[in-house]
């Protein structure tokens, strides 16, 4: 079972005192942040980083990503890992948007209401909760909560989600009790701490600010 709701606020504060505060800003257009996340898909944040800048080098544009051969995406990708399954999906996804709005553009997913384009975006194939809500936390501010590979390994430690608990499923939990107006700092907050503090391996716990708000921390020292 999972331990009593945190208060988010004050997990925020905290990170905010070790790592420093973070003000949202846009990270990008939104189809740029769309492909830039289907290429994070099961690889590391430096991999993926390098695949987007090779593939944005190349081609110069999201209408010539579309349209060029697969093979030839495909080997730009290739450092992120599974490009025979990102390439193709990347054109689809691409090729997808230009045809249902004219236009390689989803800056219209800035006027809607964040159920509404979560459910726009979960229709493409291999865009989950967490791809999604990269673009609209990412590209309009708007209030939802991705959980990436960090917030999930630290949530489940920390006993705010049920042990066991799916990605999907702890986006869903999650979303639901972060307060809106601290979704975009605390995601980036808790993905620091994860890549400095709450590691996949040996977690730092007796250096972790969160460590009595966390059931693993305070096994830890006890």
């Amino acid at each position: 079972m999972p331990d009593a709701p945190a208060d988010f606020r004050v997990v925020c504060r905290r990170l905010e005192q070790a790592y420093g505060r973070r003000q949202w800003h846009r990270w990008g257009s939104a189809v740029s942040i769309l492909v830039e996340t289907v290429l994070s898909q099961n690889t590391s944040d430096r991999n993926s980083s390098a695949a987007f800048r090779k593939l944005w080098r190349t081609f110069r544009s999201w209408k010539r990503v579309a349209d060029a051969a697969t093979a030839e995406v495909e080997r730009c990708i290739r450092v992120a890992g599974l490009s025979r399954i990102k390439a193709p999906r990347i054109q689809r996804i691409l090729r997808a948007i230009r045809q249902h709005h004219g236009s390689l553009s989803l800056e219209f997913l800035g006027r809607m209401p964040p159920d509404e384009a979560l459910e726009y975006l979960l229709k493409f194939d291999g865009v989950g909760h967490k791809t999604a809500s990269c673009v609209l936390l990412f590209a309009f501010g708007k209030a939802v909560f991705p959980v990436d590979t960090h917030i999930h390994r630290i949530a489940l430690r920390a006993g705010w989600i049920p042990a066991r608990t799916t990605a999907d499923r702890a986006h869903q939990l999650m979303q639901a009790v972060v307060p809106p107006d601290i979704a975009y700092s605390l995601h980036v907050l808790l993905i620091a701490h994860g890549r400095q503090t709450c590691l996949a391996r040996r977690p730092l716990c007796d250096k972790c600010v969160l460590q009595d708000l966390c059931r693993t921390g305070r096994s830890a020292v006890t």
